[in-house]
């Protein structure tokens, strides 16, 4: 088609601003197109402002990246109480979660008027189902020394409580984008998950009324820390641990639980399961009640048998392992993260939105990143996308801090060939090499 010079002068000017992947710009010769650019998403273990650090100098490759994430909008009282108690705290993943499964623990701890884990854990879901509405741990316990049944509702826990299996019933999603090396909050989104429907409506044990002063030979109640200070999830370590330590600061502020301050027992779960047995067996001899972690859905998993021998409980504020909802735990495994049927679906919409065509889903090798890789799978699926335009890879995280970093230099080398236009990455900080990855074998990252 011949244009007129002006004509030509603008698609000229345009050409240089605008990159197309499928057609060629200038003269009305064609030119070889250009690489089909890449989309990044990723899930709770990486959507945070301290992953791009994991990058190194490449931190610059995480810009444009989009994913979902359990988040509730968060009150600006309650981020200002977090930071309170971690002034440096950028991120808030799952701060919200882990200081309502401490208040939870407690509150049921009051209401059972023991520290013996089986009576603790009979009143759990009964916490957040069916009694006097109460949104903080001083009016919360007030009711609960009182013997009043109470229906908690806090930050994480908004809508409705738990289910039978001792997980949440509802669950609000974050879509968070990463605008150059930090997240922008003015682009996230929230969706609603779940049903109101699918809260327990069992009735638990009749509360036990505190004496006044309380019991003297009463014992304190002992929760222990099993979180990620160190490995693969460490990133996500400091608003889990600012949330339980807010937490425990507030209810001993009021009063604490059966008369006595709430100790908290710190302790790591390393992202392993060597450093998180170690951690659950050092517990048990402290004589901890509950366990407050795993932060990983697969470490829970390795621990959970020796929790539950131990006749103690395992509460986590960020498992989301579907398969964790019907594990064999003697009613003594209770989590406040939503399970990943949940979460599949929303992270799911975030990538059809963008019009993606052929999708690859990166996860680590664990029941976390297996599980959650299915489920979206599942979803796309759902929603047309064909069979042959998805393509899923595994890749081993390291066994410790000391194992070398992830090699995914194959795995990218697939994706290349697939050609693939969106990639979603299921993992923690390790997977910042599936990224380095992809950018070394010359896949174009869309910014």
């Amino acid at each position: 088609m011949l244009v007129s010079r002006r004509s030509r002068v603008a698609t000229l000017a345009a050409c240089a601003t605008i990159l197309l992947a499928t057609s060629a710009c200038g003269d009305d010769k064609p030119e070889e197109a250009s690489a089909q650019q890449v989309r990044l998403y990723g899930t709770d273990g990486n959507m945070l402002n301290s992953y791009p650090a994991e990058l190194k100098e490449r931190a610059s490759l995480v810009d444009g990246m989009k994913g979902t994430t359990p988040l509730t909008p968060l009150p600006e009282d309650f981020k200002s109480r977090l930071r309170a108690v971690n002034p440096a705290l950028t991120d808030y993943l799952y701060a919200a979660e882990t200081y309502d499964a401490v208040v939870i623990a407690v509150l049921a701890a009051q209401l059972a008027g023991s520290t013996n884990p089986a009576d603790i854990a009979k009143q759990i879901v009964g916490v957040t189902n069916d009694g006097q509405r109460c949104e903080d741990p001083t009016s919360c316990l007030a009711l609960a020394r009182n013997g009043q049944d109470i229906e908690y509702r806090s930050v994480s826990l908004t809508r409705a409580g738990f289910t039978d299996k001792g997980e949440p019933a509802t669950a609000s999603y974050a879509t968070l984008t990463f605008d150059g090396q930090q997240i922008n909050d003015g682009k996230t989104e929230f969706v609603g998950a779940g049903t109101e429907s699918a809260a327990s409506t069992k009735t638990p044990p009749k509360p036990k009324k505190q004496r006044p002063g309380g019991d003297p030979d009463q014992e304190p109640l002992i929760l222990g820390g099993l979180l990620p200070k160190t490995g693969d999830l460490a990133i996500a370590y400091p608003p889990m641990a600012a949330g339980a330590a807010l937490a425990i600061k507030e209810i001993n502020a009021a009063g604490g639980a059966l008369g006595k301050p709430v100790t908290w027992m710190d302790g790591d779960d390393g992202t392993s399961p060597t450093v998180a047995k170690a951690t659950v067996a050092k517990h048990v001899t402290d004589g901890v009640s509950v366990i407050i972690g795993a932060g990983g859905s697969g470490i829970s998993r390795e621990v959970l048998p020796d929790v539950v021998q131990a006749g103690k409980i395992l509460f986590s504020p960020s498992n989301t392992d579907s398969g964790l909802t019907d594990v064999e735990d003697k009613g003594l495994y209770f989590r406040t993260a939503p399970p990943d049927s949940l979460q599949g679906r929303a992270l799911a919409d975030v990538i059809l939105r963008d019009g993606s065509q052929k999708i690859v889903i990166v996860a680590r090798k664990d029941s976390y990143g297996e599980g959650l890789q299915a489920t979206v799978r599942d979803e796309l699926e759902k929603a047309g996308i064909a069979n042959d335009r998805l393509k899923l890879l595994t890749y081993e995280p390291p066994a410790d801090a000391k194992a070398p970093p992830v090699d995914f230099s194959g795995g990218a080398k697939e994706i290349k060939a697939f050609g693939a236009d969106a990639v979603l990455i299921i993992g923690f900080g390790e997977s910042a090499q599936v990224i380095r990855g992809l950018a070394d074998a010359g896949v174009q990252i869309r910014q």
